[in-house]
């Protein structure tokens, strides 16, 4: 399994109660641009639109060697999971208000991945705990 990006702003911002894992209906270019690494999670989510889950503002870069047939960087994409898990996701979000947030991208048997989580947004408070204890830790690892 290669990681091609990861959404480290997602665990700070939010509480990652569950994960899944889906795969993505892609164009040919960018199945290629993605591989190189040129994707961004940052302000991208997931969200159930007709019991399907789509992924929206997910930034795939154009591909160099793409010349007329390179995609639309942040369009919308499906994501492929199985319809047990599409339901238990939908009820999860519809009962707690829940979000569903990519968390990283990564290469399985040679076919591109999404892990999504199901968050809890985080308030100030539990922001400036992760901070602080970021730092207590930094601060141990120097002594050490």
């Amino acid at each position: 399994m290669k990681v091609l990006t990861d959404n480290r702003k997602a665990y700070f911002e939010y509480f990652i109660l569950d994960k899944f894992e889906a795969g993505v209906v892609l164009q040919g270019t960018e199945v290629k641009a993605a591989k190189q690494g040129k994707i961004n999670l940052k302000d991208s989510y997931a969200n159930i639109k007709d019991g399907e889950i789509l992924l929206f503002n997910a930034h795939i870069s154009p591909y160099n060697h793409g010349n007329i047939y390179n995609h639309e960087p942040t369009r919308t994409r499906k994501l492929l999971l199985h319809r047990s898990e599409i339901d238990k996701i939908t009820g999860k979000i519809k009962e707690k208000g829940l979000t569903l947030i990519p968390i990283k991208v990564y290469v399985n048997k040679g076919l591109i991945k999404i892990e999504l989580g199901l968050c809890k947004g985080k308030n100030v408070r539990d922001k400036r705990e992760d901070i602080k204890k970021r730092d207590i830790e930094r601060e141990q690892r120097r002594e050490k």
